[in-house]
């Protein structure tokens, strides 16, 4: 636990697939698990453009927390076609609390390592992160 204050390393992986989903857009959403053992974050899965946001909330665990990057794509009034990221930290109630509080604590550091996260959104229940919060994020 030495350095937990500093939060968990992320692995070389992560940052890659974040790169090519936000510049390339080679992915709809990326899953991240921290791994104990390891300490560090570690990508858990990665989802395909055409994947919706539906199978993104499928597949985060109902029970344990995660971090997970969203690419959203939106049309705003004017009719301009727009995307923009999302960070979220999934905290569910029922997780336990060592993994809340490790969560928690690596939480500033993996969004440092992560640069274009354009918004964040903190759940610890599914209607937190609804499809109609992440529209109200975007301003539509």
């Amino acid at each position: 636990m030495a350095n937990s204050a500093s939060g968990m390393h992320v692995s070389d992986e992560c940052k890659l697939k974040f790169l090519e989903l936000k510049a390339k857009r080679t992915y709809r959403f990326i899953v991240f698990k921290i791994d104990e053992k390891a300490q560090q974050v570690q990508i858990e899965k990665l989802g395909n453009p055409e994947e919706t946001y539906d199978d993104f909330t499928s597949s985060i665990p109902d029970d344990e927390c995660r971090y997970a990057v969203f690419d959203f794509d939106f049309t705003t009034e004017d009719n301009c076609q727009k995307s923009k990221i999302f960070f979220i930290a999934w905290s569910p109630d029922t997780s336990r609390v060592r993994s809340k509080m490790l969560y928690a604590s690596s939480k500033d550091r993996f969004k440092r390592e992560m640069d274009g996260i354009q918004v964040e959104l903190q759940a610890t229940d599914p209607s937190e992160m609804s499809l109609d919060i992440i529209k109200g994020r975007v301003n539509l």
